[in-house]
């Protein structure tokens, strides 16, 4: 836990979550798979992304995917685009997105200090009833959210692409929900020191269901919320019995999803023991 003054984007506290969530995974993954690292403003710190540049001499591929402050330079750059720059922006399937588009800001906002190839690129969108919009938006009658990437434009590096994977990083919001449901909504006490722990037991939790869903279970339990997960496997009705040396998890025969936890218990039993 942090202090309640701590600032939302203090490198410092971006580059440890970053390390001990690096961490985690396994090192064949981890050195062996792109890691997309995505931030709302707050990880826009020049020092964060340096971090994660640096990353990729320690043989982790990673690249960075953040949200960057309208400034007033960046207004000024937005008002200079012409029109026939602007493209469509595309939903998560592929399909076009009503009344969205995307262009690039790249060369017309001051990057100086930022990782070499960092990318700057601006969605406009026709704000729903009751947005909140700042005086630019209102003026231009439009929505501006800008992000930072330095994902290569080879590949699939269009603006377009690069910028509804970006959106997809609001989910996260779904996972502090879930984590909320999983304990740290509800701290126990007064005291720091013991809501502390509560936290860690509880994060704790989250990683347990996380592994879970992504290495045991499939269909729709494997993108399932902690309280789905918590009726349907969790609160099996089953017992544990003892006999020839061997340990047995008896799954009542009457429980609609005892077919689905036994197949996770047989998954668990055929992954690989991690090396000592």
């Amino acid at each position: 836990m942090r202090p309640g003054n701590a600032g939302a984007n203090t490198a410092a506290d971006h580059v440890a979550l970053l390390d001990q969530a690096l961490a985690q995974i396994p090192d064949a993954h981890r050195h062996g798979t792109p890691v997309l690292i995505r931030a709302d403003s707050a990880g826009s710190a020049k020092a964060f992304l340096a971090h994660i540049r640096a990353l990729r001499e320690r043989g982790i591929h990673t690249f960075f995917s953040v949200g960057y402050p309208v400034t007033e330079p960046v207004r000024r750059a937005i008002r200079a685009l012409p029109e026939h720059v602007w493209h469509p922006a595309l939903e998560q399937d592929g399909a076009l997105r009503a009344s969205a588009e995307v262009a690039e800001l790249t060369g017309l906002v001051d990057l100086t200090g930022y990782p070499d190839g960092t990318r700057i690129i601006v969605r406009r969108e026709r704000p729903h009833p009751g947005a909140q919009l700042s005086l630019f938006d209102q003026d231009e009658g439009m929505r501006h959210q800008v992000f930072l990437t330095d994902s290569p434009v080879a590949g699939s590096g269009s603006i377009q692409h690069l910028e509804v994977r970006h959106r997809a990083h609001a989910r996260v919001e779904d996972h502090i929900r879930c984590g909320k449901t999983t304990g740290f909504g509800r701290f126990p006490s007064r005291h720091f020191a013991i809501n502390q722990v509560w936290l860690e037991l509880s994060l704790t939790a989250v990683d347990l269901l996380a592994w879970t869903r992504t290495l045991l279970l499939d269909g729709e339990l494997a993108t399932a919320e902690p309280k789905k997960l918590r009726y349907r496997l969790l609160h099996a009705a089953a017992r544990i019995t003892r006999g020839a040396r061997r340990l047995r998890l008896r799954i009542a025969t009457t429980w609609p999803w005892r077919h689905e936890l036994t197949a996770a218990f047989s998954r668990l039993v055929a992954l690989p023991r991690p090396a000592t």
